[in-house]
């Protein structure tokens, strides 16, 4: 999952972004931690699966427009 949503384009990127699907990077962000064995990251994306979703999508709809991709250790 995390090599897939490397390569997606930009608007690809930010449709996932919007406030309903922006989920995706949420699972996105845990995955990729687990892939990194990052303890810190882990808790954080769990953390982010259920509180996160308030107001992270905006934050991801930024850092996708500037710099292609979402916010993560």
């Amino acid at each position: 999952m995390v090599k897939w949503m490397d390569k997606q384009s930009k608007l690809v990127k930010f449709i996932l972004a919007l406030p309903v699907l922006n989920i995706t990077w949420m699972i996105y962000r845990l995955a990729k931690s687990i892939k990194q064995n990052h303890t810190l990251g882990i808790v954080l994306g769990i953390i982010m699966l259920l509180i996160g979703w308030i107001f992270m999508w905006l934050i991801d709809i930024i850092t996708i427009l500037v710099a292609n991709k979402v916010l993560w250790f």
